[in-house]
């Protein structure tokens, strides 16, 4: 009973002084003057993100994107024309990922590695800077058709700098520099080294929603080309710790030779395409 009643007296304590260890963690938290939560989800909608998977944890995400609805009723809006892509993404460090993936469009395959090289301070660095390399192969190519292709011509080659700013608690933009070299192009005017100029921001509108936007100016787009520059608008849903983004793409490609180089859509007729990207993530 003594004992029982020594332990009453002293939690109150031990609580004071959890609360008093707690308080010192969060304070040593904030010493590092880092910016955070600039972008919740690893994408903007189609761009990457300055956002990286943390170290040892193992993401896998499912990427979906159903057909245009411009045909309405006739194909479900999209549904009976719907490409899908599975992602693993791992974090190496905290400032390094690695990832591989597969997308039925073209039926691609997919090896990227994502660094931070700088990152946001309070009343420091004014940005988070990024760099973002992807290699893909494109299986979809037909010898039949291109009896002259060979392996090379299935590689796609992208490199990006990610460069982006959070104002205030709820604004953030990035800028996206991109260079795509595709070893196969459809156009005989077509360069295969392309130059496109990305951006996107991301607006809280509440404590669980946001809305994102991204974009991407092609630069020497060849005049004959039938494709368009990239425009998408999306939301990010909060749940639980996860993202699930919503979202209408001009682009139905994920990888990102695809939508920056085959944007098929276009805004003005109707003619884009609804998708969602769902992760899960294990920490190993």
């Amino acid at each position: 009973m003594k004992k029982l009643i020594l332990i009453l007296l002293i939690f109150p304590y031990l609580l004071i002084a959890q609360d008093d260890l707690l308080n010192e963690l969060e304070s040593d938290v904030q010493e590092d003057n880092n910016v955070t939560s600039t972008f919740k989800g690893l994408k903007i909608v189609n761009f990457e993100s300055t956002k990286l998977v943390n170290k040892r944890n193992l993401f896998f995400i499912v990427a979906h994107r159903f057909g245009s609805v411009e045909n309405g009723i006739d194909d479900f809006f999209g549904l009976d024309q719907a490409v899908t892509q599975l992602k693993f993404i791992y974090g190496i460090s905290d400032a390094v990922n690695i990832g591989i993936a597969r997308s039925s469009f073209q039926k691609t395959y997919g090896g990227h590695i994502k660094y931070r090289l700088f990152r946001q301070k309070k009343n420091g660095f004014p940005v988070t800077i990024v760099g973002y390399n992807l290699l893909t192969i494109n299986t979809g190519l037909e010898k039949d058709q291109l009896p002259k292709l060979e392996f090379n011509n299935r590689l796609s080659y992208v490199s990006q700098v990610l460069v982006a700013r959070k104002f205030g608690k709820r604004l953030s933009l990035e800028l996206a520099p991109s260079y795509l070299h595709e070893n196969f192009v459809r156009f005989d005017d077509q360069d295969n080294s392309q130059f496109i100029m990305g951006i996107g921001g991301r607006y809280k509108l509440t404590k669980r929603f946001s809305l994102n936007v991204d974009y991407g100016y092609h630069v020497n787009r060849s005049s004959t080309s039938a494709f368009k520059n990239p425009l998408s608008i999306g939301v990010d849903i909060e749940t639980g710790g996860h993202v699930f983004q919503l979202h209408f793409t001009n682009a139905q490609p994920m990888f990102e030779n695809g939508f920056l180089g085959q944007a098929s859509g276009d805004w003005g007729d109707g003619d884009f395409f609804f998708g969602f990207n769902l992760s899960r993530v294990f920490d190993l």
